[in-house]
């Protein structure tokens, strides 16, 4: 529990390195089915709970999952992590930022996935689909009756106005959120409804991001030694200590969560120095 791993990562298709996978950051409406076919149990939706997503696909005794979606779900939900996938930002061109995120279309990077990578199926029909992802992982059994029942299931209840599906239930909620309904959570609409296809699945393999251990120090960001006493003259802060604390803000924090402690570790640091050098501020 000291390395965090994501559920939606997915093979680059031009990897800098061996098993380079890149993680998808998705909006909500897309159907998340475990390896043989069934649905995600309440609240594991997608972009809701990495660890307790984790938690249960594992628990299957499989270490991947599907989403199953449209193309009018992936160009709005779909955005990928890493600097080169972010051309727009990492460019600083709000021009191209426009154009991207509220242009027609995917952005150019998901689209490329779309064409090129090898966890994503297009297809017309859910046959068509459900073959693939049989052909795609043919070591598991696909239950295609379940697989059926689940997304013929998620859509019927948008016919409803009182929906009693939990999943379009926080998608109506999340369009509620402007920026959100702008440019982060498509209409609401069935999987099934040729006017939004084609219809995509995408295999989602677990990614291993990021690792939560540190240097072990004292409350004054001493480093500590294999003996347990403090080293003279090293000090750790921040992301070189943990992010400063573990689990002080939770279980589940991670990035910005964690500013408070480099925060705090950070003026521990400086005060412990400025004590040790005989500084008098």
């Amino acid at each position: 529990d000291r390395m965090w791993h994501y559920v939606e990562g997915i093979k680059n298709y031009a990897p800098v390195w061996a098993k380079h996978g890149i993680r998808i950051l998705p909006g909500p409406s897309s159907v998340w089915l475990d390896a043989t076919g069934k649905r995600l149990p309440v609240p594991l939706f997608p972009g809701f709970d990495s660890l307790g997503t984790l938690e249960h696909i594992l628990s299957t005794g499989h270490d991947y999952s599907w989403f199953i979606l449209t193309q009018k779900i992936i160009e709005k939900e779909f955005a990928l992590s890493g600097s080169e996938q972010n051309p727009d930002l990492t460019g600083k061109s709000i021009r191209e930022l426009l154009k991207q995120r509220l242009g027609k279309g995917a952005t150019e990077p998901v689209e490329a996935f779309k064409e090129k990578g090898d966890d994503f199926i297009v297809a017309d029909t859910l046959d068509e689909i459900i073959a693939g992802m049989r052909n795609l992982a043919p070591d598991v059994e696909l239950d295609e009756e379940r697989v059926r029942e689940e997304v013929e299931a998620r859509d019927r209840e948008f016919t409803n106005t009182f929906a009693k599906d939990s999943q379009v239930n926080a998608i109506r909620q999340a369009r509620n959120y402007l920026g959100d309904k702008l440019i982060r959570v498509a209409r609401p609409h069935r999987i099934l409804d040729p006017k939004a296809g084609p219809l995509i699945a995408v295999k989602l393999h677990i990614l291993t991001r990021k690792s939560l251990g540190g240097i072990e120090t004292n409350l004054d960001s001493q480093a500590i030694g294999t003996d347990g006493q403090p080293i003279p003259g090293l000090y750790a802060a921040g992301e070189a200590s943990g992010f400063g604390g573990g689990g002080v803000h939770g279980y589940r924090s991670l990035e910005g969560t964690f500013l408070g402690g480099c925060l705090f570790s950070g003026r521990q640091a400086g005060r412990a120095i400025a004590r040790d050098l005989g500084w008098n501020p």
